[in-house]
């Protein structure tokens, strides 16, 4: 059930990216950032968007800018990733990685261009949502994407490569990595139902826990998961130094912590009933894909 929902809303949001790569002026960046962005991966940050719209009320005419803007972010934050000069992987998704398909000069650019064009979809006049709102999001989604985010988080986890951190930097390390983007769904979530400032960082900081709860699951995967199932080589974090949880406390300590937290999360959804149910399933999902 679940895999079917995520599989539907994955091509909403690939069908939204394909028309809207329809109306621009195609170029040499194009294909490259079309092979990062579109049919690639769950789109689990998009399903947590229409499920948190659930919530509110909103229609996902409304949610679906946000949900591409997400991806294109997080694409570009993997094809930068994959990069030589940063983790070196080969395969994403199943597939050879950007800067192996078109060179490491192309995914660069197109990885800044994915990155840029986040911005512009929701920027995009033909979205309508109020100018005010449409600044907040844009404001909030540059934080959570340069040094004090996603890049910053990157930043981060090469540095501490090879060296013995504790809990409270790794945690702070992932929660830039992964955390700020899911992050980020739920502000803008929150943004768009005209939520006040007290509820925003609430859901903004619950969105956190549920990226911090994400990295966790992709650190169990690296271990005891499946190349072929998941599309990328796996157990390479201990290969190359990573500072995680389960390389800090052990595998099973780390996982009964990952257990904690995911109960602390649903607990915090209980006061929104049957209308959390949809995101209850996906928060399910995330700890529990193929363990």
């Amino acid at each position: 059930m679940i895999n079917k929902k995520l599989k539907k809303n994955a091509e909403k949001v690939d069908k939204f990216l394909i028309n809207y790569f329809k109306k621009q002026k195609k170029t040499l960046l194009t294909n490259p950032m079309k092979y990062g962005v579109i049919a690639g991966g769950k789109k689990i940050r998009s399903t947590i968007i229409f499920d948190l719209g659930k919530i509110f009320n909103l229609s996902e005419k409304k949610l679906i800018n946000i949900c591409a803007a997400v991806e294109c972010i997080h694409s570009y934050s993997l094809i930068h990733d994959d990069l030589p000069c940063m983790d070196n992987d080969k395969i994403r998704r199943g597939k050879p990685s950007t800067h192996i398909k078109y060179g490491e000069a192309s995914a660069v650019l197109a990885g800044n261009s994915l990155l840029t064009l986040a911005f512009e979809i929701i920027s995009d006049q033909n979205y309508a949502v109020s100018s005010k709102t449409k600044n907040e999001i844009i404001k909030y989604l540059a934080f959570c994407s340069g040094h004090t985010g996603i890049a910053g988080g990157q930043e981060l986890d090469l540095k501490f490569e090879n060296k013995r951190k504790n809990l409270k930097q790794i945690i702070d390390m992932q929660k830039k990595k992964t955390g700020k983007l899911f992050n980020f769904c739920f502000f803008s979530v929150s943004a768009l139902a005209n939520k006040k400032k007290k509820e925003k960082l609430y859901l903004s900081n619950l969105g956190e826990e549920i990226g911090l709860l994400f990295q966790f699951a992709d650190d169990f995967l690296d271990v005891i998961g499946s190349k072929k199932i998941i599309g990328k080589p796996i157990k390479k974090d201990n290969k190359k130094g990573k500072s995680t949880l389960i390389n800090l406390i052990g595998y099973k300590k780390a996982h009964l912590y990952a257990n904690n937290l995911k109960k602390k999360i649903l607990l915090k959804l209980q006061k929104h009933g049957k209308n959390a149910r949809d995101l209850t399933d996906t928060i399910e999902f995330i700890l529990g894909r193929n363990f």
